[in-house]
């Protein structure tokens, strides 16, 4: 008899565990579905609205117009506060409007700007992540799935988005710290999805782009001086305007599931040499490391530095400038710059 009850509930046990465990499967694949038809919605998706950026008890305003056309999409991001600034994307190229002028720019995309923000590798999530789903709420008027990823160790953020349960469209995301404290983020206060939207400025960028001047990289300093999160070069952006190399540098003390996916040698402005770009992904978040010479600049302060979910060290090692910059909570990018080292090619 006994024998009997133990062998039950040991089936029993292993039943439910396998329950448990088929519906924590369902639950991920259900929340990487969402992040597919988000990556979608942000790119196919006619919209306008006024998105708010909260970071550092600040707060940046900003509106936004996306067009998709048949083969191609238009977005152009006004600021409404502070120094007056108008960005305009087309076909992978950004464009400044200042003074009546576009002036075109090296793309410092990332992620992609709000609400286009798209991790590069949607099936390293589940190995770094557990997604649930986290409840509905409503978000400017529309109704919204929430979504919740959180990191398996403390060496990354938490990530909540919001999405739209018509269109997919990515209507708030948020960066949270290991005491669920607001690091950063992105919301929608007023939207309109489809429906009649202004196309007129879209001429106006189609016939301003021949002869603009063109800027070179900025450099990776600025990620912590006005520019956010989503702005920092991703791979497929970066490489653009880099060559592929191998630099012989290499970081020891990489959190697990950090993944090279790019190392490429960029001119940068300001710098009398290419400067090496070496890229981390966990699927979520990224990680760059820069390798300069030392020009000796007193511009380049060491130190941490950061901005909303961005944080950066920045130093001196062995006649070198070592930047290291990412999505990732000041401890892990201390731990990361302190691995950094020349192996030899």
């Amino acid at each position: 008899m006994r024998l009997f009850v133990s062998l039950c509930g040991k089936l029993l046990g292993g039943l439910l565990l396998t329950v448990v465990t088929n519906a924590y499967a369902e639950e991920r694949q259900v929340c990487l579905d969402w992040l597919k038809i988000v990556a979608f919605a942000g790119h196919q998706t006619d919209y306008s609205g006024v998105f708010v950026y909260q970071y550092d008890d600040r707060v940046e305003t900003s509106r936004i117009t996306h067009l998709a056309e048949a083969d191609s999409e238009y977005e152009k991001i006004e600021s409404l506060d502070g120094p007056k600034r108008e960005i305009v994307r087309h076909h992978g190229k950004v464009w400044s409007y200042n003074n009546h002028k576009m002036v075109q720019l090296d793309s410092h995309q990332g992620r992609g700007s709000f609400p286009s923000l798209l991790p590069e590798q949607l099936s390293a999530l589940s190995e770094n992540y557990r997604a649930r789903q986290a409840g509905q709420e409503r978000v400017a008027g529309y109704d919204a799935q929430v979504i919740l990823f959180q990191p398996k160790d403390n060496m990354r953020y938490t990530h909540k988005i919001w999405v739209h349960t018509n269109s997919g469209l990515l209507l708030k995301a948020a960066v949270l710290g290991d005491k669920n404290q607001l690091v950063e983020q992105y919301a929608f206060t007023h939207l309109q999805i489809g429906g009649k939207i202004d196309r007129s400025w879209v001429q106006q960028t189609t016939t301003s782009n021949s002869g603009d001047e063109k800027l070179l990289s900025g450099h990776p300093q600025d990620a912590s001086s006005g520019v956010r999160g989503s702005d920092l070069p991703g791979p497929a952006e970066a490489a653009k305007h880099g060559s592929n190399t191998n630099s012989g540098w290499v970081a020891d003390a990489l959190p697990s599931g950090f993944k090279k996916t790019m190392e490429i040698e960029r001119p940068m402005h300001g710098k009398h040499a290419p400067v090496t770009q070496i890229v981390f992904s966990d699927g979520l978040s990224a990680i760059s490391i820069f390798v300069e010479p030392n020009d000796r600049d007193e511009d380049d302060v060491e130190g941490l530095s950061s901005r909303g979910a961005v944080n950066m060290y920045h130093k001196v090692s062995d006649q070198h400038l070592i930047t290291v910059v990412g999505e990732v909570p000041p401890r892990t990018v201390m731990q990361v710059f302190d691995s950094v080292r020349f192996k030899g090619k």
